[in-house]
């Protein structure tokens, strides 16, 4: 394809993402405010706001401001009305970066990868820009280098790596084939770095999985504790839909706590505070409605969770190893393996402290300041999980195959051995 339409068509993708999250953001602002605040100024003061809330959904920081009023009626201290809030809703950064994913992997079917990637990428910064100097919000600023370096971080990244991934896969005709054939000296390490992505994939992927079934139990267990708090915020249906809106928002955010917690570190919501499979200490929690899925106590039985992460470990290590072992009847060497193993439990840690750091953050002033799981603990935590469930899998003793010597059960065969011209006796015979 024209190098120059791969640029477009990247281009357009990456305009695709950021108008979709804005509007994401707008369009429930504007319901609100035709049904609930048709006295309030102009539409185009949601603008701001709706930018703010996109930004904030791409990491960046908002300094607020709370108004004189809202603390005389909230009841709270001066030192409460200025504070940042940082938590972000990642359901905004998952839906660019998998927009962006796909528009790299297109790039690079396309044969353009690093056309692709880099058209997107100034598209976004482009974008970013012009959002952060069009959005001006004297309670609630940020800083505008911020504001556009990371929305293009969140988008630049992930279309790197679907371009990278797919080019490996489909060859490229230059840096990615190059690396490809340094590694093409042995069987084995051609085939490691698949090996290791298919398991590392398979680790993240296991890991948001069992995350988003703790949540599911959650919410279904403590089901009227939610509502009960729905009830006690005193909206309306349209701003009980906005609400709802905002918290699915949050919903990745949750997916990221619940896996903490199975991995066994858990996550705080508030300095001083703590929910994990070994204790749990909330003290006063906002008032927000899905949090009143938290599990006011826990019992140490919970901490068999920490099973079905190495589980995932051992998924990964199968996953890894189908891929190494290419030939049924080669023999398999120790040292792909061991590499493998090592590898992935880095990677999957990695991956953690990673999707720790995004799910962590602000949301008020004072003990509020420290929300989310903590890197380090939860790293820790998923590289022992995974590296002992992947070991099972990639160090166990290879079975032989049993198509060459496997005991027949025919009576009919006196070697007592079947072999390939000689299949297995059945009761179809």
């Amino acid at each position: 394809m024209n190098r120059l339409l791969v640029a477009v068509l990247a281009a357009f993708d990456a305009v695709i993402a950021v108008a979709v999250g804005v509007a994401a953001t707008l369009a429930p602002l504007t319901l609100l405010w035709v049904f609930g605040f048709s006295a309030a100024p102009q539409w185009g003061a949601l603008w701001p706001v709706a930018v703010r809330v996109w930004q904030l959904g791409h990491f960046v920081p908002v300094d607020l401001t709370l108004p004189e009023e809202y603390l005389t009626v909230a009841g709270l201290p001066d030192a409460a009305a200025s504070f940042t809030l940082s938590l972000a809703p990642l359901a905004f950064a998952v839906f660019t970066a998998v927009f962006a994913a796909r528009s790299g992997s297109r790039a690079a079917h396309a044969g353009a990868w690093l056309i692709g990637v880099l058209a997107g990428t100034a598209a976004v910064a482009a974008l970013a820009t012009g959002l952060a100097l069009t959005a001006t919000l004297d309670a609630a600023p940020v800083d505008t280098g911020v504001a556009v370096l990371l929305p293009v971080l969140v988008f630049a990244v992930p279309a790197l790596l679907g371009a990278l991934v797919r080019a490996w896969r489909e060859g490229d005709g230059g840096l990615v084939d190059a690396v490809r054939e340094r590694f093409a000296h042995s069987a084995w390490a051609a085939e490691l770095p698949a090996a290791v992505a298919r398991g590392t994939v398979v680790a993240v992927l296991g890991l948001i999985g069992i995350g988003a079934l703790l949540v599911a139990v959650s919410l279904a267990a403590r089901g009227g504790e939610v509502i009960a708090l729905f009830e006690a915020a005193h909206v309306d249906l349209i701003g009980a839909i906005v609400l709802a809106l905002g918290q699915l928002a949050y919903l990745p955010t949750m997916i990221i706590w619940a896996a903490s917690f199975a991995a066994g570190p858990g996550f705080a919501v508030g300095a001083g505070t703590a929910v994990s499979p070994a204790a749990t200490s909330l003290g006063v929690v906002p008032g927000i409605p899905v949090l009143g899925a938290l599990p006011e106590s826990t019992s140490s039985w919970m901490l068999l969770l920490a099973l079905t992460v190495i589980g995932v470990g051992a998924l990964a290590g199968g996953a890894a190893r189908g891929r190494l072992r290419a030939d049924p009847e080669a023999v398999e060497p120790l040292v792909p393996r061991i590499a493998a193993l090592v590898v992935v439990a880095v990677l999957g840690a990695a991956a953690a402290a990673l999707l720790a750091v995004t799910a962590s953050g602000s949301i008020g002033p004072g003990r509020l300041a420290e929300v989310g799981p903590a890197p380090g603990p939860f790293a820790l935590a998923v590289g022992v999980e995974l590296a002992i469930g992947a070991a099972i899998m990639l160090l166990s003793p290879r079975h032989r195959h049993p198509e060459y010597d496997y005991p027949a059960e025919d009576p009919r065969d006196p070697s007592g051995w079947r072999t390939p011209e000689r299949p297995a006796w059945s009761p179809v015979d």
